[in-house]
């Protein structure tokens, strides 16, 4: 049932997910920390727009799910026709000059994101996009320390302490269209006139 803002959507329902899960405890002790999906340009210009005490959720990559690439239809749905299955690949960063805050917040991101890694429907919004039953998984990805450094040399900045995720699978449905309407056309069928 999602279409192409599922994608903005899986991002702004994870900084939602993990604003909301927030402890406490940790917000007591860190009152001005935020969850941000952001845009690249954003991190590009951190100098001038002030990330600090904000977890970035920045989408680097947008790939084909292997596993959907050939598919054309969705069995259990004929009125809808699948175009993309989508991973999304995320870089989550925390942005200050506190270690403790840094190491801290970003080891509950992970402890969060391990505990419930399944965005379903009662945290995916907004929740008129998604199916019922649709789920996203979040599972960790192990880009080597060279891919994350290409990803920052592209972005301007100089590096920060990130941990990468991929959301999967991501499905954009194109609803088939009506066929057109049946055009009547009328025949006549006149005599050549032979005869008469």
């Amino acid at each position: 049932m999602a279409d192409y803002t599922a994608i903005y959507a899986v991002g702004n329902s994870m900084a939602q997910y993990l604003e909301n899960s927030f402890p406490p405890a940790l917000k007591a002790q860190y009152p001005s920390v935020k969850f941000q999906l952001v845009a690249s340009s954003q991190i590009a210009e951190e100098d001038q727009s002030n990330l600090d005490q904000v977890v970035s959720i920045f989408l680097h990559r947008i790939t084909i799910n292997e596993n959907f690439r050939s598919a054309t239809r969705i069995q259990d749905d004929p009125n809808k026709k699948p175009v993309l299955f989508l991973d999304l690949h995320y870089l989550i960063t925390y942005w200050g000059i506190d270690p403790q805050a840094e190491q801290t917040i970003l080891g509950w991101t992970m402890q969060q994101l391990q505990v419930s890694p399944i965005l379903d429907n009662s945290i995916l919004t907004p929740s008129g996009i998604w199916d019922p039953t649709e789920s996203i998984q979040l599972v960790p990805a192990d880009l080597s320390l060279e891919d994350i450094l290409r990803i920052w040399d592209a972005l301007g900045p100089k590096y920060r302490l990130s941990v990468c995720y991929i959301a999967r699978v991501v499905r954009i449905d194109l609803p088939i269209p009506p066929p057109p309407p049946v055009v009547a056309t009328g025949f006549q069928y006149t005599g050549n006139g032979a005869g008469q």
